[in-house]
């Protein structure tokens, strides 16, 4: 994973009613970059149980979205600002919840995280060898009423299956900083009220 692609391209922004901030933390494990992840605690109202990057919704308090992704890295997993050395930001990108959601991707220090258990059921480190292992992927294209004509991304590592909009935000990333891309055509097209292979 070459990090420093990510400054050869000028990231897309969106304007939206509803702001969120993601960080996307690179941890160096064993000599190998891992990506961090949460798992949202099963209570919540909003993407109950799926992975996503520590992140979430901007408060008045916060000067930019960048401050919102290190606040709530703070808040959800007891990532401290200074730890984070922010490198570059990839392209927002929109959630069915309607945010508009920017990622932050950061080097974080590979330590014991303290997730905060009204937000995030459990912290999972997974290796960029095994998203980009071609058996770990597959994706399907849905014609939704309300979202239109999209793709969806799944990764499976360790157990765990990464999708949706944080999916799409693995995608770009690994597009642009490793040789990994995604397959020109999705495995399936399937009918849109189709159950999700989750």
């Amino acid at each position: 994973m070459d990090l420093s692609r990510l400054g050869r391209f000028t990231p897309t922004s969106l304007v939206a009613r509803r702001e969120a901030a993601v960080l996307t933390p690179v941890v160096e494990r064993d000599g190998e970059a891992h990506l961090l992840f949460t798992k949202r605690a099963a209570h919540l109202g909003e993407h109950p149980g799926q992975m996503s990057f520590p992140g979430g919704g901007r408060e008045p308090m916060d000067a930019t979205l960048r401050e919102t992704a290190l606040r709530e890295a703070n808040e959800e997993i007891g990532l401290r600002p200074r730890e984070v050395d922010i490198v570059a930001r990839i392209d927002d990108t929109t959630t069915t919840s309607d945010y508009a959601v920017r990622p932050f991707v950061g080097i974080a220090p590979d330590r014991e995280y303290a997730p905060d258990e009204s937000e995030v059921a459990e912290v999972a480190v997974l290796p960029v060898s095994g998203l980009t292992d071609p058996a770990n992927y597959e994706s399907e294209r849905r014609v939704h009423p309300d979202y239109g004509d999209h793709r969806i991304h799944f990764f499976r590592v360790d157990g765990y299956t990464v999708w949706g909009a944080t999916g799409r935000m693995v995608v770009q990333l690994l597009e642009r900083t490793t040789d990994w891309r995604a397959p020109a055509e999705p495995d399936r097209v399937v009918d849109p009220d189709a159950d999700l292979p989750v």
